[in-house]
């Protein structure tokens, strides 16, 4: 049958790059290393260094995500291909609408797996640290970020990551003027650092009287949780903590006690809150981990800015500066002013489904190293 040929010389053409796919992942060596892991948790002692026993765990579920997802994918190859021989020798054209739904499924999900293989930067693994802060825009400026909020905990929903909040400062009348959260899960800050920079919303404003169009902006800062071993020297001069009570919901005893934290680092001018947690020392903890992290995104910024001899400014969370426009009126479309990619499912992408935009901008940093390395 016509269809079914077809199918198989499209399905017979992705197996170099499923194979391809499968050799960039080292699956000898994380077979290896789950079989290590899983000897080591069965030792009684395992537990008596709970950071290093999470570390490990967290290795053992990664690695046996990875390699489930690469055979996977390896076993619904040959099965589509079982399926087209069959339906070619029983001349079934019933069974090409099936095929060709298992097909696209196959080639998303082998995108996916190439992606992931691009995310090979040096804390592209960890977990992801995000702060979104409202700028111009007013009251309409804090409903855009209440909605980025949203959006991005969507995001995280569908991946089966977990999102953990650390601070919100709600806005003066409606939205948040600011938020700290946390997204936990495989590759989360490789995916969304690509979010960096400033988010641009066009609508017809509900908080303008006159019903005119307006434009708001947000900046969203993404970081990655770094652990124990990254060495971030930070001076107990330098620094100023102050404790207060919680402000908002979170619970009698949140609210009662100054368990939050608030740090204040001297030299950079940098402030982190966190106070969602229950504890003094859990809310401590967490802010000093964004600390961490800000100062490290620091530190890398300006060895880069030296490395090419330039001067690394903050953008202005308003007008020129931002790195996707949103426009919900007078007609829809998302856009990426660095990949060029769009879409006029402004709502889809509202709800969470932002991957398009994750992946253009993974294959235009993959394309522009490629380029570099031709080069040299």
């Amino acid at each position: 049958m016509l269809e079914l040929d077809q199918m198989k010389i499209e399905l017979s053409g992705l197996s170099d790059a499923l194979r391809e796919g499968r050799d960039s992942l080292n699956l000898p060596y994380k077979r290896q290393r789950i079989e290590e892991l899983s000897r080591e948790m069965e030792a009684p002692d395992f537990w008596n260094d709970t950071d290093k026993a999470n570390a490990k765990m967290k290795e053992l579920k990664d690695a046996q995500k990875t390699v489930a997802d690469a055979d996977g994918l390896s076993a619904q190859y040959n099965d589509i291909m079982d399926l087209i021989e069959i339906g070619n020798e029983e001349e079934d054209a019933s069974v090409v609408p099936d095929i060709r739904a298992d097909l696209n499924d196959f080639e998303n999900k082998l995108e996916a797996l190439r992606l992931s293989t691009l995310l090979t930067g040096e804390y592209d693994a960890n977990n992801a640290m995000i702060s979104l802060n409202a700028g111009a825009g007013g009251t309409e400026s804090c409903d855009w970020c209440s909605m980025l909020y949203r959006m991005y905990c969507k995001w995280a929903d569908k991946k089966g990551f977990s999102v953990d909040t650390m601070n919100i400062v709600d806005g003066d009348e409606a939205g948040i003027k600011s938020v700290d959260f946390q997204i936990t899960g495989e590759n989360a800050y490789g995916f969304l650092r690509s979010e960096h920079g400033v988010h641009r919303l066009v609508r017809m404003s509900p908080f303008n009287a006159q019903g005119k169009r307006q434009t708001s902006f947000v900046s969203c800062e993404v970081m990655p949780q770094l652990d124990t071993s990254v060495q971030i020297d930070i001076n107990p001069d330098d620094i100023r903590i102050d404790y207060y009570r919680s402000s908002g919901a979170g619970g009698q005893h949140i609210n009662k006690t100054s368990s939050a934290i608030r740090i204040t680092h001297f030299p950079t001018g940098i402030v982190v809150t966190c106070q969602n947690e229950r504890s003094q020392f859990q809310n401590k903890e967490k802010a000093f981990e964004e600390l961490r992290a800000k100062l490290y995104l620091r530190k890398k910024q300006e060895e880069e800015d030296m490395l090419n001899g330039i001067r690394g400014d903050t953008k202005e969370i308003a007008w020129g500066s931002q790195i996707r426009s949103y426009v919900l009126q007078p007609y829809t479309l998302v856009k990426d002013t660095r990949t060029d990619e769009e879409t006029s499912d402004a709502q889809g992408v509202l709800d969470g489904n932002i991957d398009r935009f994750i992946n253009a901008y993974l294959k235009m940093q993959a394309n522009q190293k490629a380029a570099q390395n031709q080069q040299i």
